[in-house]
């Protein structure tokens, strides 16, 4: 079984570098792909509230553990609470609805999933008449963080940070904590590298966690026409070299740069080989390959639904 590194972080918890993307896993499937996961050495999930599959994800963890072939200690879960529970009294409650959720005692990091809040007490998507855009609500993600801060306390949590903060919004939640942010959670691929908001990150002694790591051909965010990353000629030229696949290369070269990443697949084939990138280096002129292919391309951009909340966080360069 692959021994997959870790990166320690400011709570002292260990992340393993590669772990399971679950966003756009549909019920049925996630489990699926979590038991293949779990068997082919898989121990750090990425989970959040609004993915709507926590249930199934729970009731996985809850049967492995009690059977014995994972221990709770061996795993490092994440969860990101949602938009509709930005409120200081609502965080509380989403911390333990994702405990409940997952049949889980603690999390081992929580995240803010974005800096905007949405309408509380309702849909998970509070959409307006034409399905355009949301409901906002005023409540401020320093809130949020005092909740967070304090399901540290309680021990239901055992490190917190963002998700899809830019770099004023992580200042202002490092100027105003007791506990700072440990991890940032955004996307990053080759077409998106985000190297200035990383850097910033590391500044900070913040670990970055890239989601859609490999371009995400399935989100229904891409747009007709949009590249496929695995098909581009440098990263095949690379592949080629390596005797890896694409993907492979792609997760090397985030892990390389001091990014972790939550590939999803749901086929056991793809499971394995995005676990199997350890075993190679890409060359310095390699990095400077890829580090020249960048697009500034943001596939997941919210601009139209999301783009005049006060807290919107894509209005500045990083």
């Amino acid at each position: 079984m692959t021994v997959v590194p870790t990166v320690t972080l400011k709570s002292g918890e260990k992340i393993p570098v590669v772990g399971l993307g679950t966003w756009l896993s549909k019920p049925g499937e996630v489990a699926q792909a979590l038991k293949i996961a779990l068997k082919n050495g898989y121990r750090h999930i990425d989970c959040a509230h609004a993915y709507m599959n926590q249930d199934e994800i729970g009731q996985v963890l809850e049967e492995v553990i009690a059977q014995g072939s994972v221990k709770r200690e061996e795993l490092f879960i994440t969860s990101k609470i949602w938009n509709t529970f930005h409120s200081y009294e609502k965080a509380k409650e989403g911390v333990d609805i994702i405990l409940q959720q997952l049949k889980l005692k603690y999390i081992d990091l929580l995240l803010i999933h974005w800096p905007m809040g949405y309408q509380e007490g309702g849909e998970i998507f509070p959409r307006t008449a034409d399905g355009n855009h949301m409901h906002y609500s005023d409540a401020d993600y320093l809130d949020t963080w005092k909740a967070l801060e304090e399901a540290v306390q309680a021990g239901k949590v055992k490190t917190i940070g963002l998700s899809n903060f830019n770099s004023q919004q992580i200042q202002r939640v490092i100027d105003h904590s007791h506990i700072q942010p440990a991890m940032l959670q955004i996307e990053s691929h080759p077409y998106f590298q985000q190297t200035k908001l990383i850097d910033f990150c590391k500044e900070k002694g913040i670990e970055v966690t890239a989601y859609s790591p490999l371009g995400n051909m399935a989100t229904p965010f891409r747009k007709e026409g949009q590249a496929n990353l695995l098909e581009d000629p440098v990263i095949l030229e690379i592949a080629k070299h390596h005797n890896k696949s694409p993907a492979q290369v792609i997760i090397h070269w985030s892990i390389q740069r001091g990014v972790i990443v939550i590939p999803k697949s749901t086929s056991e084939h793809r499971l394995k080989e995005n676990f199997d990138v350890f075993d190679f280096e890409l060359s310095k002129d390699e990095m400077a390959k890829m580090a020249g292919i960048d697009r500034n391309w943001r596939i997941l951009d919210l601009t139209a639904r999301d783009g005049d909340h006060k807290h919107f966080p894509f209005n500045i360069e990083f």
